[in-house]
């Protein structure tokens, strides 16, 4: 990774002035934003990943670190973020950059109100990193930049009204209408996993009991598979024996594997997640009337161990079911580059802004050139 420099400030101060929130014309905006390489950056709870990627959503070189410790300053994050597009500009004329972040963003997609997996507290990341880069910077919150990653080039080309689900730690969501990402009036929908499925239910992290994803997530498919091996459960046998012995060495991705081969346990704690799955997506239904449904996230990886009985109770639940259409189910189909790719062609967008903004001051300066140009002339023949 190349050695991290830092931008002079009046040069990202004079561009963030050209960027401006994308407003309500994305659909119209993504069909005339200009074909150039932009990059996007992912950052969750572990890991920044960090990629480029062309118009047609294709990801030219990828590059990864570790997140910083939740403990240290958003600065050092800063940092990350700024030495992973540095080194991928030394390889690439990067024209923007897009970040979508594990948090609340807030409507004019500036400052991270909330990433309950690092420091940002209200920080106005937009503008710092705007401040330190040659290009422009857009920031969404990553299931929003996964949604639009999957409504532009994945499983939910041709949808005009989509629901994305994010399967992971927790659950995260986002909502497309119409070829525009819903966020809300303060920026922070689509936290569909603390919709309270249970009253008095599990505790949620969020201080509430009864959310969804304390039913439906990755953290509740390895709580309830430790439970049962703690007990000593004769169905848990086969997992106490992979893990020999050692419960707190039990993973989601274990459980699916495990599914896979036919683990009688993992395969009905999936179904469980499954059912849980298709209640929530019921409820979101009735709410929201979309056509389809994106379930993404790194539990979604287990396929129709999963989304088989999610489909199954979501048609036992629907509102009206037997009188009304059904929405699609359908996984996701870009995988763990979703949030990047999304980020990356929403940044797109604020790139077309940019290099109408930079053309303008090129005329300018041209016309002021050609302007000096002549006075010389004309005091030279005097």
């Amino acid at each position: 990774m190349s050695t991290y420099r830092d931008f002079t400030a009046p040069i990202g101060s004079r561009r963030a002035t050209v960027l401006r929130t994308v407003g309500t014309r994305e659909r119209r905006s993504h069909l005339t934003a200009p074909r150039v390489p932009t990059v996007g950056i992912d950052i969750g709870g572990t890991k920044v990943m960090a990629g480029v990627v062309d118009a047609d959503g294709n990801i030219l070189e990828k590059v990864r670190t570790e997140t910083p410790d939740k403990s240290k300053s958003p600065k050092v994050v800063e940092d990350t973020i700024a030495e992973l597009v540095l080194d991928l500009s030394d390889r690439h004329d990067v024209h923007a950059v897009g970040i979508g972040a594990a948090g609340w963003v807030d409507a004019d997609r500036n400052r991270v109100l909330f990433a309950p997996h690092l420091s940002w507290r209200n920080e106005p990341l937009r503008d710092r990193l705007s401040g330190r880069l040659s290009v422009p910077v857009l920031v969404d919150n990553d299931a929003n930049t996964a949604a639009w990653a999957e409504w532009r080039f994945g499983a939910g080309r041709g949808e005009d009204h989509l629901v994305m689900i994010t399967l992971g730690t927790g659950i995260g969501g986002a909502i497309l209408e119409d070829g525009q990402v819903k966020r809300g009036k303060y920026g922070v929908a689509g936290e569909f996993g603390h919709m309270q499925v249970v009253p008095g239910g599990h505790r949620c992290p969020c201080g509430n009991r009864g959310c969804w994803e304390q039913y439906s997530s990755g953290n509740a498919l390895v709580r309830e598979a430790r439970e049962l091996a703690a007990a000593d459960s004769p169905v848990a046998y086969g997992i106490i024996e992979h893990v020999k012995g050692n419960i707190g060495d039990i993973t989601g991705p274990m459980i699916t594997e495990l599914a896979r081969e036919g683990d009688a346990m993992c395969i009905e704690l999936l179904q469980d997640i499954g059912q849980w799955l298709g209640v929530g997506i019921a409820n979101l239904a009735a709410a929201l009337d979309p056509s389809c449904f994106v379930i993404g996230g790194g539990v979604s990886a287990a396929d129709d161990l999963l989304i088989g009985p999610a489909r199954d109770a979501f048609r036992r639940h629907l509102t009206g079911r037997g009188y009304r259409p059904e929405a699609r189910i359908a996984r996701a189909q870009l995988g763990p580059e979703a949030g990047m790719v999304g980020a990356a062609d929403l940044a797109r967008l604020v790139a077309r802004r940019f290099r109408r903004a930079k053309r303008r001051r090129v005329e300018r300066y041209e016309r002021y050139e050609r302007y000096a140009q002549s006075r010389r002339s004309t005091q030279e023949t005097l």
